[in-house]
């Protein structure tokens, strides 16, 4: 017995010292293996779920500006600065959304010691730019509102992260592949939709003036009140401008985005006699869960709502 029970004790701190080593060799692993994904931040929730699709379980993917958040004046936290000076790479909109106003985006690139063209990536990069009324020389951001400009956006963050992470290319342009081909149908589908409304109906009214590139890519005439979010909103003469528009229509619906206040398209509701439809997207995808969470459920939300309340 004396000399069973140091060799009983001998052999269990033997399993002990393998189980030990195997289960810190496995985390270690999984650690490398966090280490090794591509870490990736983008400016808001829209070019996060494409680059989700894309990436999947091969990345780190980090979101500045939160859903249901206006990104045209954001103000960065340190959890943003700190994502953004730890990422391989930043994709951003571009086209003046996240450099206008106060310029919070180039702020956080400056500060966590990027360079545009090396981390840095603006996702609209191939796209014919619209610009805004107001402003000639200023570009509309609101680009991924004509779902052929997204597939661009795909394009161009599927090339980007190859060239970051050769050693997944296959695997991202896979998913890119599948991913742009449902794009694809849902484009074809709504650039036939609206046809069948008489022209006089097709009168998109929005708060903000994001639907150049929708109405143009889909073939209805927007009107808005105030052009971007970064303006005043709501001012008499806005107000008087789209009142007027709306009169010389036979438009029978409102819309109002979900990320602004409904108060301004509440009044010319009340001035009209015209029904908000319905809310859309434009700056942002929908909580996660709830409809229109996704780029596509969200383009698809909006189609199928424009069409609904216009016809």
């Amino acid at each position: 017995m004396k000399r069973i029970i140091p060799t009983i004790l001998a052999v269990f701190a033997m399993i002990s010292g393998v189980y030990f080593f195997l289960n810190t060799r496995q985390n270690t692993t999984n650690v490398e293996a966090e280490n090794n994904k591509l870490h990736i931040v983008t400016t808001n929730s829209i070019l996060e779920d494409m680059v989700k699709n894309v990436g999947k379980d091969k990345i780190e993917l980090y979101s500045i500006v939160k859903r249901g958040t206006d990104p045209h004046e954001y103000e960065p936290q340190p959890s943003d600065v700190s994502a953004a000076s730890d990422a391989d790479l930043i994709f951003h909109n571009g086209l003046n959304l996240e450099t206008g106003g106060s310029g919070w985006f180039n702020k956080l690139v400056e500060t966590s010691h990027k360079k545009f063209g090396r981390e840095v990536f603006s996702a609209s990069e191939n796209v014919d730019a619209e610009h805004l009324t107001t402003n000639k020389n200023e570009e509309d951001p609101h680009a991924w509102l004509d779902l052929n400009n997204g597939i661009k956006y795909v394009e161009l963050i599927t090339k980007v992260m190859k060239q970051k992470d050769p050693q997944n290319a296959g695997f991202y342009q896979d998913n890119a592949d599948k991913y742009i081909a449902k794009l694809q149908r849902l484009h074809k589908t709504a650039q036939s939709k609206f046809l069948d409304i008489p022209k006089s109906q097709r009168l998109l009214v929005t708060s903000e003036g994001a639907f150049k590139y929708f109405g143009k890519a889909y073939h209805v005439t927007p009107t808005y009140i105030w052009e971007i979010n970064t303006e005043s909103q709501g001012t008499p003469e806005q107000m008087k401008a789209v009142l007027s528009k709306i009169n010389q229509s036979e438009v029978k619906s409102l819309f109002v985005e979900s990320s602004v206040s409904p108060k301004s398209m509440e009044k010319v509701s009340k001035e009209t006699g015209l029904k908000i439809h319905s809310q859309l997207f434009t700056d942002s995808l929908a909580k996660k869960g709830s409809q229109g969470d996704t780029y596509y459920t969200m383009m698809k939300w909006n189609i199928d709502k424009i069409y609904q309340g216009l016809k």
